[in-house]
């Protein structure tokens, strides 16, 4: 099954299914002589772990991460590290009912289109278990960025409808959705009650600020920077659209208002959000996904069997009621894969 790795320096590939004995990852290209330990990836998997809000499924994982390979008293070897984390509270008999149903808003059906045979318990590689993988994976690029005092914050300033009016970064982690906005968060979590109790689902917007990245991260033509970071985002299940700065808003914009005037300090704006010509120009760079609602819902949709005949589903069982805020490190990992590719990538061609 290809498409499973991403990456070309620093290069990783995942596996595992939802419901199977774990899941993992296996990275190659890291450089030797980063401090590493199963702490420093834990400290990132505990932010994506179930039951971490009132949004959160109820399954139980511990999701401990393992160093199988790669690391070597407190460092990285500069040989390929493999990470396990073994599912511990998984109960494929839940998804029984539904084995011979598509799932509206699941892979469902593209995927016995595409191969014939699909793993129904819990959508198998397509569940977003698979990006615990994808985290433990940006823990160790995290630590590469951090040798190089680059930093990343991952929030969210709309959930189901409900939009942050302040960016206060250090409002991130005093609320239970990452808001930046803590008269935001507050209605957020109305919000969530509300759709929980109708058995429904929300969606709504992650944002990404990286600081600290230096000039030059990006290759052209077809390995622009922001480009690599809108297909690792648009990887992930559940995000339907990035914009980058400005984003949409540039195209009710003149030239004039969305140029960014250059003076001997710097930008005057950050409309191109840290990226000219697909290169990191050395302001911070912003990201803004759109993150769908779960698709697994109890309300009565209308499907058809694999037989193709119309049938009903109400899907009972441990879901989400947003993939926010627990898909904010998955975001924050993967922009991390990507800088500490690129990072690598303009120090093969460095000549100072």
């Amino acid at each position: 099954m290809p498409g499973n790795s991403f990456g070309k320096l620093f290069k990783i590939t995942t596996w595992g299914e939802s419901h199977g004995k774990g899941i993992g990852v296996i990275i190659d290209g890291c450089p030797p002589r980063i401090p590493m330990d199963e702490d420093i990836i834990q400290s990132m998997m505990d932010r994506r772990r179930p039951g971490k809000s009132m949004a959160s499924t109820s399954r139980k994982e511990p999701d401990k991460a393992i160093i199988m390979s790669g690391v070597f008293e407190g460092m990285t070897t500069g040989t390929p590290i493999m990470i396990m984390v073994y599912n511990k509270d998984a109960d494929p008999g839940a998804y029984e009912p539904y084995a011979d149903l598509f799932r509206p808003g699941h892979g469902d059906i593209t995927y016995m289109a595409k191969y014939g045979i699909r793993d129904w318990r819990g959508g198998g590689r397509a569940s977003a278990r698979e990006t615990a993988a994808r985290v433990a994976a940006g823990a160790v690029a995290k630590a590469l960025l951090e040798k190089e005092k680059i930093e990343l914050f991952a929030y969210t300033p709309e959930l189901g409808g409900i939009r942050a009016e302040r960016r206060d970064i250090s409002a991130i982690n005093k609320n239970m959705f990452l808001c930046p906005d803590m008269d935001a968060a507050k209605k957020m979590e109305e919000r969530v009650m509300s759709v929980r109790k109708k058995g429904d689902s929300i969606g709504g917007v992650v944002e990404i600020l990286a600081k600290g990245v230096p000039r030059g991260l990006g290759d052209p033509v077809f390995d622009k920077l922001d480009a690599d970071l809108a297909k690792a985002l648009m990887s992930i299940g559940a995000v339907k659209g990035v914009e980058i700065g400005a984003g949409f808003e540039a195209a009710i914009k003149l030239g004039s208002e969305n140029n960014d005037s250059i003076t001997p300090q710097g930008f005057s704006t950050n409309n191109a959000g840290g990226i000219l010509a697909g290169i990191s120009s050395g302001d911070d760079i912003v990201i803004r996904l759109a993150v769908k609602p779960i698709p697994s819902i109890m309300i009565e949709q209308n499907t058809i069997d694999s037989s193709g005949k119309p049938r009903t589903i109400s899907t009972k069982g441990r879901h989400d009621i947003s993939a926010i805020p627990r898909i904010n490190v998955v975001c924050e990992a993967m922009v991390s894969l990507v800088l500490a590719d690129h990072l690598l990538r303009q120090r093969a061609i460095s000549y100072e």
